[in-house]
């Protein structure tokens, strides 16, 4: 006998597979379609901030990963393209960190391990029918243009490039941000724990600069970093591969809808879908909150779908509508600070360059307004 799914989520990524273990707590029946891996896929040299809303989130999961591969940020330096700076200490804040920086191939494998001993969840190869369909591709999602969704982007004429270092100096659980004359914006975050001498970087460059970064040797990129970084943490190793990506705004216009084929409709009910993390919405990684902006989605779409009438299907649009609204009003802030700031930064003349460091200047002796921003960031305000 055919099996029967209440959800099928399409993407067995970070997002897709925390729904599947958050619905699965609802005794809801997910089919969680999980493409094989690449064969000789180079390993992942990719971290994410995390705040405390969304490793509150993975903990009762029991998915957040040991200390070596999630390192806590206790303070974070800020600096502008004519000496400005801004420092964040968690010290100051009452919290144990501003953030953790996680490694992806770690939080991936706690959460596969978390899913394969889950009986209400499923790895299928192909999608398959249910009630609701849940879009978390990321940001080229098949499925979404199979839709028909429209995605709103705006390119911002940079790409990102990822690696790990390995320093002379250990990070002593700082993270450092540059931006830097040129327009880019470099990024170093620790890793290996709170006496490790790794970070994971984020160079976000302009897009004719891209290609010759990434052709140049190890040791002469390093010693570009280097530079760039003002040797804040002393002489630098490449300790990983390089990859890159275009960087862009994006939303897509509609985050559910009905189902499109002639299986649309069933004895059961409606069939709809919706749309989660990348798929719907991408922003400048310049905050680090992509992941996070993910991760409050699906839980988001949990606790809509929990709270719903015991009459209503899961498929149900009215509640998909109000996951939108709700979503989409969240966004906002942080759609509307990161653009501004990339923006801002990206503008070379030079009365530019002066006033937004005045403005730096100024942030960093704001006082209240400083730390409500920080509290913002570090997900204090958001519920669990």
């Amino acid at each position: 006998m055919a099996q029967t799914y209440d959800i099928c989520i399409r993407g067995a990524g970070i997002v897709g597979r925390t729904l599947a273990l958050l619905l699965a707590r609802e005794r809801l029946r997910v089919a969680l379609v999980a493409a094989p891996p690449p064969e000789g896929a180079a390993p992942d040299v990719r971290a994410y901030a995390l705040n405390a809303a969304s490793r509150q989130l993975l903990e009762g999961l029991r998915a957040w990963p040991d200390t070596e591969h999630a390192t806590a940020v206790t303070r974070m330096q800020v600096h502008g393209d004519q000496g400005a700076q801004l420092h964040f200490d968690a010290g100051e804040l009452g919290a144990e960190a501003l953030t953790w920086i996680v490694d992806v191939p770690a939080l991936e494998a706690r959460l596969a391990e978390a899913v394969r001993y889950q009986p209400q969840v499923e790895l299928v190869a192909e999608p398959q029918p249910a009630a609701l369909t849940v879009v978390c591709e990321g940001r080229a999602s098949r499925t979404r243009a199979e839709f028909g969704v429209e995605f709103e982007h705006t390119p911002y004429g940079q790409h990102a490039i990822a690696t790990r270092l390995h320093c002379e100096r250990p990070h002593a659980q700082v993270a450092l941000q540059w931006f830097l004359p040129d327009g880019s914006i470099l990024a170093f975050l620790p890793l290996e724990g709170a006496h490790g001498h790794a970070v994971a970087v984020v160079w976000s460059v302009p897009q004719e600069l891209a290609p010759q970064l990434l052709a140049l040797a190890p040791e002469d990129f390093a010693q570009q970093l280097e530079t760039a970084s003002q040797g804040a943490l002393g002489a630098l190793q490449l300790h990983g591969e390089r990859v890159a990506w275009p960087l862009q705004l994006a939303q897509a216009r509609q985050w559910c809808g009905p189902m499109p084929d002639a299986a649309a409709t069933s004895a059961a009910g409606a069939r709809s879908w919706v749309l989660a993390g990348d798929a719907a919405h991408n922003v400048h990684p310049l905050s680090g909150h992509g992941l996070n902006l993910g991760l409050g989605d699906v839980q988001a779409l949990a606790h809509v779908l929990h709270g719903r009438d015991y009459w209503r299907s899961v498929g149900d649009l009215r509640l998909l509508r109000r996951y939108e609204r709700e979503r989409k009003a969240a966004l906002l802030p942080m759609r509307l600070t990161t653009d501004s700031l990339q923006q801002l930064f990206a503008r070379r003349e030079a009365p530019v360059q002066l006033l937004r460091n005045l403005g730096l200047r100024g942030f960093e002796h704001s006082g209240p307004l400083k730390t409500w921003m920080a509290k913002q960031a570090m997900g204090a305000a958001q519920s669990a």
